[in-house]
């Protein structure tokens, strides 16, 4: 019997993996070696054992140390990601990298990691580069990027070549209607390694799983959230048109509830205020935000982001105290200018 197939009966008899194991399944998951058959029953057996926050910081750990360095340690500690899940099928407009803007315009550092849509019509990526930034820019270009436009995007597949092995088990899975560790597994695998993470997750009892997890990697401060729209039904985004299940980590790791838009002074919102579509609808969508002829949930749900985003990296006291400094940027003009300074970095 393989290492994989023994790993694959010790989780389907719903025993835990310890790090050494997951260390061996990942050996194993990115290798040639074991048959895209083995590969697929281990992730199914994990899947349905549920993977524990332990075992989720383990497989961050070794596909951290295998993803290509960027080089941007000196940044890390004062950096934040903005970044979901994926999954959720939702339908939602890419909020995240709208308030990457946000906060890149008010001088926080943002490194984002993402990717294409995979489950979505417009992934974070597709957004980002209809608004000019260049996904294949060497790190020395995104080195220079954090300096000059204080954020950069890891564009997910340029970074973590090993993943290359695994995407025909995947796609295999998903056209079976299962999910793997690996699609709650990328936003803990920022090769950036930012200190600070506001995570939107795809189900709500994921939630205190990527929050564990994120802990247990010595995240400075976090938190995940996710946004429940009915029954059977969420966002992996803290929005104003859900109640969110919200988890903290780090020096937030007291924050363990239930947020509201009410709970900051902002009105409830319809769903449909938050709703994306392709490519085009979506910078469609960033044109009517930035000349404020967006719907009234899209904004406050961004302002909301962004000043959660604020007071994980300790720039305000209190959430509410920065709504106002991010409805200002956002629609006063900032990150306007942002979007134009980064069409000529990118172009130059």
């Amino acid at each position: 019997m393989s290492n994989l197939a023994a790993l694959t009966t010790h989780v389907a008899g719903g025993l835990s993996l310890s790090p050494a194991q997951v260390e061996e399944a990942v050996v194993a998951l990115a290798g040639t070696v074991e048959p895209d058959e083995a590969k697929a029953a281990f992730l199914s057996a994990l899947a349905r054992k549920g993977e524990t926050p332990g075992e989720l910081a383990a497989f961050a750990t070794a596909f951290r140390a295998r993803a290509i360095d960027p080089g941007v340690a000196s940044w890390a500690s004062q950096a934040i990601d903005i970044v979901g899940t994926g999954g959720d099928h939702a339908g939602g407009f890419n909020i995240s990298s709208v308030v990457v803007l946000v906060l890149a315009s008010a001088g926080v550092t943002v490194m984002k990691h993402g990717n294409r849509g995979i489950t979505s019509k417009c992934g974070s990526a597709d957004l980002l580069a209809g608004l000019g930034v260049n996904l294949e820019a060497p790190p020395e270009t995104l080195r220079r990027a954090l300096t000059e436009l204080g954020f950069v995007f890891f564009f997910a597949p340029a970074y973590h070549p090993t993943f290359k092995h695994i995407v025909p088990v995947r796609k295999a899975l998903a056209a079976r209607g299962e999910r793997t560790v690996f699609n709650i597994l990328g936003p803990l695998i920022n090769p950036g390694r930012p200190a600070h993470v506001l995570l939107g997750s795809f189900s709500a009892a994921s939630v205190p799983v990527l929050a564990g997890a994120l802990e247990t990697l010595g995240a400075k401060a976090g938190l995940a959230a996710h946004g429940v729209i009915a029954p059977g039904r969420g966002i992996d985004e803290l929005t104003t048109a859900t109640v969110n299940r919200v988890r903290g980590f780090g020096t937030r790791r007291d924050i363990d509830g239930e947020w509201r838009a009410e709970d900051f002074g902002l009105t409830p919102s319809p769903f449909a205020d938050l709703q994306g579509g392709d490519l085009a609808t979506n910078l469609a969508l960033v044109d009517a935000l930035l000349a404020g002829r967006a719907p009234r949930g899209l904004v406050d749900t961004i302002v909301l982001n962004a000043a959660v985003a604020l007071w994980l990296v300790g720039r305000v006291a209190r959430v509410r105290e920065g709504l106002e400094p991010a409805r200002d940027l956002l629609l006063g003009g900032a990150v306007q200018r942002k979007i134009t300074a980064v069409r000529a970095f990118y172009q130059s």
